[in-house]
């Protein structure tokens, strides 16, 4: 158990989930705070933080919410504020607010594209400057862990402006991992296949479904609690210190077909 602790334990860690309130990253979330660290869930509404909020505190975890609009940079600097004047530090962040739509291309209003951009790559940027300045000053390890897309590695149809919003956040996780690699903080992408989740249920007809199960040699949905090891492995600074720049899909086997 030692050995194991030492290798993806995170006592006295703070991490930062942004999207925590969401079932992809509230799964993580709880997988972290079992691993020990103090985790600060950040979303725009409390109410649905509460139940992730309870599993985690009657589970022993150490957890609390803060509401940030993060697509703001103000916002971000004063959350950063917050977290520091509340928990001393940060070690670890998950980008992972997003949204999507099925929308067909030649009808993409701009205003929807701009606010799928605004919300899927502008809030990771924002999200990146502002604590990636704090952790690249701190000279301790930190890191990193923005959430990126199937859709980033391979072109999938019906999610025009979401595709191009992941391709773009992939590209900017290497690029800051190469920036960082010698300031202590590490950045990398966990790529989740097809999870079930609010953002893409408008997207998940049973023509849709039929086809995903068709590419996935699991021939099943992802579950949330199923990312948790994944995130363990980049966030922990034992079995995760070497890895920066990199992406780790959980997707079933997706990416391994063709046909």
């Amino acid at each position: 158990m030692d050995s194991i602790n030492h290798l993806f334990g995170l006592d006295s860690k703070v991490a930062v989930v942004i999207g925590g309130t969401g079932e992809l990253c509230g799964a993580m979330a709880e997988g972290l705070a079992a691993a020990g660290a103090e985790v600060v869930l950040v979303g725009r509404s409390e109410a649905k933080a509460k139940a992730r909020i309870e599993r985690i505190e009657s589970a022993g975890g150490k957890v609390w919410f803060s509401s940030c609009e993060v697509d703001v940079k103000a916002n971000l600097e004063s959350l950063l504020a917050t977290i520091l004047g509340r928990s001393g530090k940060v070690d670890i962040l998950v980008n992972g607010a997003g949204i999507n739509s099925p929308t067909p291309f030649f009808d993409i209003p701009e205003d929807e594209w701009d606010r799928i951009f605004q919300v899927n790559l502008k809030a990771v940027f924002l999200a990146c400057q502002v604590f990636g300045q704090y952790m690249s000053e701190r000279e301790e390890l930190a890191n990193i862990i923005n959430i990126g897309s199937m859709s980033a590695i391979k072109g999938l149809s019906k999610v025009f402006t979401y595709s191009a919003t992941k391709a773009a956040v992939h590209n900017l996780s290497q690029n800051l991992a190469r920036e960082w690699a010698t300031r202590g903080v590490r950045v990398n992408t966990l790529v989740p296949g097809f999870f079930p989740a609010e953002q893409n249920k408008k997207v998940l007809t049973e023509e849709r479904v039929s086809q995903i199960m068709g590419h996935t040699p699991m021939k099943r949905f992802g579950r949330a609690e199923e990312l948790v090891g994944a995130t363990l492995l980049l966030a922990s600074e034992g079995a995760g210190s070497f890895m920066t720049g990199t992406e780790i899909v959980v997707d079933g086997g997706f990416a391994a077909m063709m046909i």
